[in-house]
């Protein structure tokens, strides 16, 4: 097993957003596994215990085990020596007692998303941020959801969408959503249809906020990927004044390595 470091591998700017992506299912050795275990706190390896299902536990370690390690790679802290914090709404953060001790810890900002197969993990500073990924295949669009709780522009764009594209349409949708409230770290205490998307053209997104949720559109930037055929994600990240954040990606198994990949977004904001 690689010996763990506290040296600083990757600095990051306050332009700038790291997407990290672990395609867990990849990691097949138990002696590997023991490895990510044993960054983990004893409150996470218990509660890797309580899942029910092997795939389950598999991704809860995996992504665990990935926030550490990827956070030691911008702050000189061992990755098991890492403390969290959660908000009222539950959204997971750098415990104080970490950012305040370590200069580079202080203001960096994470999220995380998970689905069958793929963990994303996102990575600023001074800025609020939120990743969804969804796998395609893994599950039927519900557009009963959409017609109970989307915009009524969107549901109205749904229903206009050929049936074939439909899946994919409810999905663009949704990861944009999903991006939307976790960057606002407030879950789904934000009403679903107090915000609303939109695609002018091909290639663009536009997000429309209702006054009581007391945000603005100007706030966001917003971006959609493949980062395979079987995925799609969406980002959301504030703006830092009139200079675009840009968006690196990196492929990464914990304690093994990372390899550089380039994605080019389907849809981005203005």
């Amino acid at each position: 097993m690689p010996k763990l470091k506290t040296s600083v591998a990757h600095a990051i700017g306050r332009h700038e957003i790291a997407i990290w992506l672990s395609y867990y299912d990849e990691i097949v050795d138990d002696r590997h596994l023991d490895g990510l275990r044993r960054l983990l706190s004893a409150e996470e390896v218990a509660q890797e215990q309580r899942f029910y299902f092997a795939d389950d536990r598999k991704r809860y370690l995996v992504t665990r085990a990935m926030v550490r390690t990827v956070l030691s790679r911008y702050a000189p802290i061992a990755p098991e020596q890492w403390l969290f914090s959660k908000n009222d709404y539950g959204r997971p953060a750098i415990a104080d007692e970490i950012a305040q001790a370590q200069d580079l810890a202080r203001d960096l900002s994470f999220n995380i998303s998970h689905t069958r197969g793929l963990i994303a993990l996102a990575i600023s500073r001074g800025r609020e941020l939120g990743v969804d990924v969804e796998k395609l295949a893994a599950r039927q669009a519900p557009l009963d959801v959409a017609n109970a709780y989307f915009s009524p522009s969107e549901v109205a764009d749904l229903s206009c969408v050929a049936p074939d594209w439909q899946q994919h349409r409810f999905f663009e949708y949704w990861t944009l959503k999903e991006s939307y409230i976790k960057a606002r770290g407030m879950g789904l205490s934000l009403p679903l249809d107090g915000f609303s998307f939109e695609f002018p053209n091909r290639v663009s997104i536009r997000i429309s906020i209702r006054p009581d949720l007391l945000d603005h559109a100007e706030r966001w930037s917003f971006w959609q990927y493949r980062p395979t055929a079987d995925y799609l994600m969406a980002v959301c990240a504030e703006r830092h004044g009139d200079i675009p954040a840009t968006i690196s990606m990196r492929r990464f198994c914990p304690l093994t390595g990372e390899t550089p990949v380039t994605v080019q977004p389907l849809r981005r904001s203005d």
